[in-house]
């Protein structure tokens, strides 16, 4: 890299069990063994690199280095990671403990005063993740910047900076994936081998530089270390996974009654109704108009013997207007963000002249928590921080080009200030923070639903994260698709785009196929912006009406295998909407896949992203993948063609697979007395089904079931074994309807006959096993 100036170690290094010191000159370098396969590295210039709230996991104190001398250097390890250090110049490389190479060689130097790591790229090596970055799914190639924007623009793959900074790289060399975590919250930037295709680097936003290695070999196993070390997500209520309506702005309380009423009597599910910012007095953060939502209290009240919740967006800035209790607070308490030489940082967003929370203070956080009780005592079920990068319109001292803080506003305690430049990327983090507090001491029993557009790395942990404001157009669409998959290998699983896009006018044929996208995204909204077209479902006639309901409808039927997919991520923290290769790497061909994407392990979902289109290419991992509303089987691994009338979403289930479906409802509220357990042909059967209250946290007392189902042939017919792995919940549902691919000419359960209905047999939810005579030819 030109202009580098590299580093050599300049003394000999404190080398011990518990930890690696080395001086480099004006530097001082230190690695800390951390967890199984993961390492802590800092470099320290003129300061210590500041903490942030990225890692939750704390040091595995009873983990030890293995320290040995080299020729040129040393050889560091851990269990399942080896670094060799070589002192001049100062450079590292990380292998697996066998040997095989993961990373490297870095070198280490400085340019213009910021801490740069630099490397070679060779043939076929590859990066993934940095959050939600336009683009595909390899980030070779390309420069980015972790800098937390409001970008109004078109969101193409040239926008770099968009809402979202996490700054988790994960690589790909020989086949094998290390993920580096670069913890640093200022103006960091990567270039993935744009400015020269056989290099890459990373500069820090100054002289210092906390960098956590995380070894694979695979990228599951990357991913769930990642997970281990920044958080993963919590379970969310039932509801949050339903299908939301949304607009900027429905703006009374009579109109969002109008609304909920045509969901019904149109007998289109829905769970969910979004108030964007006319909710509010003036946009009064913490407020409502007293003549348009006059009984917020009786509104939700409706609103949910309905089965409707409301999610009320928050903006970060205070309007400027002593007498309001919010104001009076933040300013009483000095809880706002200050200028450098003291005074308020003062800037305009939609209330006009506003100040802003300084969210980096615990006691801040805390206040801004308390004042949501206006929100949650009127009923509200969920919040939507919104415009938290922090995003600010104009103001005297608001940069022109950035419409956010000025640099060297302070944040934190007045005797320990952080410049704005290093509290930038993580202020949308501590809101969505403060937001879930709001839950954690207001409604302690219920779970938390917190939206967040900002965020850095951890903010999984906090809230979940949408794509922001996107436009109606078709690029967009696959766009998104992408966007939420770079956002799950960043350790986000809980992610979506705005279905039918936010900003310009939907059209009838986009609406249908961002509807049908939709229903396999983690996050269900249609979102839409002031002054354009309409775009519920019934926007654009009968015709199209029928189609977006039959999407949603598809949703609600796959609620029971989507509830399951995210238990699954709670414990293993990887994410619920995955790219081809997260499971089938092996395959070159699936990792250049963007525009089709695996929900969980069984379901392969392949958008149409293309107006007129009634055909695409489908990529089939090895094995049978069957068509979910059809009879047609595909064999893998291969490209083919698979048929995509308006009314059809290319969805295809794992041969092998028994899905968990549910009836189709109008809300979750609504009780399931039944579950159809859907079996597809494959060589043996295995299935899984969490449930539990669907609202409050018990489940973490133990309040669940844990069903799974594994069929085996046997002397000529099935055996299927149905077991509880944990039974501590039993909800409405009683019986299991196993549908087989199959004819059945006879059955028992637990000794007893069972009636055979053709393909299926109703059992009651109970461990046991059936077994299955099958027609002889």
């Amino acid at each position: 890299m030109k202009g580098l100036r590299t580093m050599t170690a300049t003394g000999h290094p404190a080398a011990h069990p518990t930890g690696f010191d080395l001086a480099c000159g004006d530097h001082y370098f230190s690695a800390l063994p951390w967890a199984e396969g993961v390492m802590r590295l800092e470099w320290t210039g003129e300061s210590k690199p500041p903490p942030t709230p990225a890692v939750v996991q704390g040091q595995d104190r009873e983990l030890r280095f293995d320290v040995r001398e080299l020729l040129d250097g040393w050889r560091v390890s851990v269990p399942g990671l080896s670094m060799r250090v070589q002192t001049d110049p100062l450079s590292f490389a990380w292998r697996l403990a066998g040997g095989e190479p993961l990373f490297g060689p870095v070198m280490v130097g400085m340019k213009a005063g910021r801490l740069v790591l630099a490397g070679p790229l060779k043939a076929g090596d590859a990066f993934f993740g940095l959050g939600e970055k336009p683009g595909y799914l390899d980030r070779r190639g390309r420069t980015y910047e972790m800098w937390t924007t409001d970008n109004t623009g078109p969101h193409v793959e040239t926008d770099d900076r968009l809402y979202q900074a996490i700054p988790f790289l994960v690589t790909q060399h020989a086949g094998r994936f290390c993920g580096l975590l670069f913890d640093d919250p200022g103006r960091t930037a990567f270039d993935l081998g744009a400015a020269h295709p056989d290099g890459w680097h990373f500069q820090a936003d100054g002289a210092s530089l906390r960098l956590w290695v995380i070894t694979g070999p695979s990228l599951r196993d990357v991913l769930r270390r990642y997970a281990a070390l920044t958080g993963k997500i919590a379970l969310p209520p039932r509801w949050a996974l339903g299908y939301h309506q949304s607009r900027w702005s429905y703006t009374s309380g009579a109109e969002v009654e109008a609304l909920a009423a045509q969901f019904r009597g149109r007998r289109i599910p829905a769970d969910a109704v979004h108030l964007d910012i006319d909710y509010m007095d003036g946009y009064r953060v913490f407020t409502w108009h007293p003549e348009r939502f006059p009984d917020p209290k009786g509104l939700h009240e409706r609103l949910l013997a309905r089965g409707f919740r409301t999610v009320a967006i928050v903006d970060p800035g205070v309007k400027v207007d002593p007498g309001y209790a919010v104001y009076d607070e933040v300013r009483g308490r000095r809880l706002d963000v200050r200028l450098a030489d003291g005074r308020p940082f003062v800037g305009k967003v939609w209330p006009g002249e506003c100040v802003f929370p300084d969210f980096l203070r615990a006691d801040t956080r805390a206040a801004w928590a308390r004042h949501h009780a206006a929100l949650f005592e009127a009923g509200v079920a969920g919040i939507w921080c919104d415009m938290n990068e922090p995003s600010v319109f104009r103001g005297p001292a608001v940069p022109r080009a950035e419409q956010t803080m000025p640099d060297d506003a302070t944040h934190g305690p007045p005797d320990a200030p952080i410049p704005h430049r290093r509290a930038h990327n993580l202020y949308g983090l501590h809101m969505a923070e403060a937001a879930q507090a709001a839950f954690d001491t207001l409604t302690p029993d219920l779970r938390a639903f917190v939206i967040s557009r900002a965020g850095f790395a951890g903010i999984q942990r906090h809230a979940m994260v949408w794509t922001g404001d996107n436009h109606s157009i078709w690029a967009h669409l696959e766009q998104g698709i992408a966007m939420c998959l770079g956002l799950g290998l960043s350790g986000v699983p809980f992610v979506g785009p705005d279905v039918g896009g936010f900003s310009g006018d939907c059209t009838p044929e986009l609406l249908v196929r961002w509807t049908q996208a939709g229903a396999l995204t983690p996050f269900f909204r249609n979102h839409s912006a002031l002054g354009t077209r309409a775009q519920e479902p019934w926007a654009f006639g009968i015709q199209v009406e029928a189609l977006v309901r039959a999407a949603i409808e598809l949703r609600y039927r796959l609620l029971p295998y989507i509830y399951t997919c995210f238990r699954a991520a709670t414990e293993d923290g990887l994410p619920v909407m995955r790219p081809m290769m997260l499971d089938y790497g092996d395959h070159p061909a699936s990792h250049a896949l963007a525009d089709q994407y695996l929900f969980g392990r069984d379901l392969l979902v392949a958008p149409i992203c293309r107006p007129g289109a009634t055909h695409r290419m489908v990529w089939f991992p090895p094995g049978v993948w069957h068509a979910f509303d059809g009879d047609e089987a595909f064999v893998g691994p291969g490209f083919q063609v698979v048929e995509a009338p308006l009314a059809r979403l290319p969805l295809f289930v794992r041969g092998g697979a028994m899905l968990p479906l549910g009836p189709v409802i109008q809300h979750t509220g609504e009780p399931m007395p039944e579950l159809t357990l859907r079996a597809y042909p494959g060589a043996d059967f295995e299935g899984a089904w969490y449930d539990d209250d669907g609202e409050t946290i018990g489940y973490h007392c133990g309040a669940y079931s844990d069903w799974r189902w594994i069929g085996r042939e046997r002397d000529g017919g099935l055996e299927i074994v149905q077991a509880a792995l944990h039974g501590g919940w039993r909800g409405p549902t009683q019986q299991v309807r196993l549908v087989l691919p199959l004819a059945i000419a006879g059955a028992t359960w637990e000794g007893a006959e069972v009636a055979v209905d053709g393909t299926a047999v109703v059992l009651p939810l109970a461990p046991g096993t059936l077994r299955l005579s099958l027609p002889t030819a």
